[in-house]
């Protein structure tokens, strides 16, 4: 073995329990009593507040790079990802010049990253209108599935598909065995919202904007054979109707984020167009229905939705400022405050942000402690508490919602595939679907 890491709480089988972890080559080779036997040229032991955590698996960010570097870029949200307990994220075909419409665009994108990696990236593919073709060339490339939106997704090099598209690109992705991952609201149902006030905002883009959008993709599922997931869900009224895909069996999944199980819209100040998200963040119900979601399984992950832009793009006016939330470095502390507070463990919080979105993407290497994985491995502190200043912030652009906010845990040491991870060393690596 390589590395040794013992906790006298690690999270293993969907539990907390003592263990040693054994690393060889990076990968984890075995999993024995806390005191095993075992030697190595590294035998690091946790701390008595500390729990040992898979990596967690964002597979909803948005970097930005090439093209809007301004905004983001690699460097820098990979430094937040790993700051905050992530060690693989997924890249968003969109907010970067060109988008990951082609694989002349795809090899852009890893040219901008290469050696400016601090976790390990994936990439996500874009469904646009005319790039049908693309998907094949774009899949063989080892992208992990397809978006599409069907409404505006605020830039203009990335339109939405059309209802009679959004069958088309479905029997596409059925034919590849891919997944098509969806911004599921309803053009037809929004109303333009200008001003400073949230409550404009979120009367702007009601519930039903998201009900009819996510009935559309069902019936379009039933129809094709294809498989979908639910980008970003924020309303709560949607659930029946994805309970009861789930039940008729079919191939549907559900992410939500931590700003929607965070917030509520009664809290959000007037002008704080940090707060500003697509869709938005609905009620103090809403927030207690999607957290019981999570529960019952109807939701299936949590993921960051990180869409920096820069300050200047957030003006005052709900409008005309720029519809995202900063928020990768703080995901895991968001989520684990709330989760914690709500009665749900650590173990869960893993399954909901690192299993499951591995599992979606099919990314088998990652995802858990377990024998066979990466040894993607964070030493986490979940009672130490912080105080979020965006000044300190790893994100290029120093503004976020959370701002001074106390969110509890703390992600202390980190390794990727066995190796100390830091700021100061890029040792990420591109991933491709089906392999590690």
């Amino acid at each position: 073995m390589d590395l040794i890491v013992r906790a006298d709480r690690a999270v293993i089988d969907g539990a907390e329990r003592a263990a040693a972890v054994g690393v060889r080559d990076g990968e984890i080779v075995a999993i024995g009593e806390v005191d095993a036997p075992w030697t190595a040229p590294s035998d690091e032991r946790l701390g008595e507040d500390e729990v040992l955590l898979p990596g967690m698996v964002d597979t909803h960010v948005h970097v930005n790079d090439p093209g809007r570097t301004e905004w983001e870029g690699f460097e820098t949200a990979t430094r937040a990802a790993l700051r905050g307990g992530a060690t693989t994220i997924i890249d968003m075909p969109l907010n970067s010049l060109p988008p990951t419409t082609t694989v002349e665009a795809l090899d852009a994108k890893r040219a901008a990253a290469q050696g400016n990696c601090f976790v390990d990236v994936g990439f996500w593919g874009g469904a646009i209108p005319g790039n049908l073709d693309d998907l094949l060339p774009l899949y063989d490339e080892g992208v992990f599935g397809f978006k599409c939106f069907l409404i505006d997704s605020g830039v203009p090099e990335f339109p939405p598909l059309s209802a009679a598209e959004l069958d088309t690109y479905l029997r596409r992705t059925a034919l590849l065995g891919a997944l098509l991952i969806v911004h599921a609201e309803d053009e037809t149902t929004i109303t333009e919202a200008h001003g400073p006030a949230y409550a404009d905002f979120v009367a702007s883009r009601p519930d039903a904007s998201e009900v009819t959008a996510i009935e559309r993709v069902i019936d379009a599922v039933r129809r094709s054979g294809g498989r979908a997931h639910i980008l970003h869900l924020s309303s709560a009224q949607a659930l029946p109707a994805i309970r009861a895909a789930k039940a008729e069996g079919l191939p549907i999944t559900v992410e939500t984020c931590p700003h929607y199980l965070t917030f509520a819209a009664e809290t959000i100040r007037d002008e704080s167009t940090a707060h500003k998200c697509c869709p938005p963040i609905r009620s103090e119900a809403n927030r207690s229905q999607l957290w019981e979601a999570l529960a019952d399984g109807t939701i299936d992950c949590i993921v960051s939705d990180h869409s920096p832009c820069t300050v200047d793009l957030k003006t005052p006016d709900f409008g005309t400022a720029w519809g995202g939330v900063a928020s990768v470095q703080l995901a895991l502390a968001a989520v684990w405050t709330e989760a914690r507070q709500r009665g749900h463990s650590l173990a869960a919080v893993a399954r909901w942000m690192s299993e499951k979105p591995s599992a979606l993407v099919g990314l088998a290497s990652k995802g858990s402690i377990e024998v066979g994985r990466n040894a993607d491995l964070v030493a986490f502190a979940p009672d130490e508490t912080i105080t979020v200043d965006a000044a300190t912030l790893e994100h290029k652009n120093k503004l976020t919602a959370y701002q001074d906010l106390t969110l509890t845990g703390v992600a202390r040491r980190t390794w990727l595939r066995g190796v100390p991870a830091t700021t100061e060393r890029p040792i990420g690596q591109f991933l491709t679907r089906g392999k590690p």
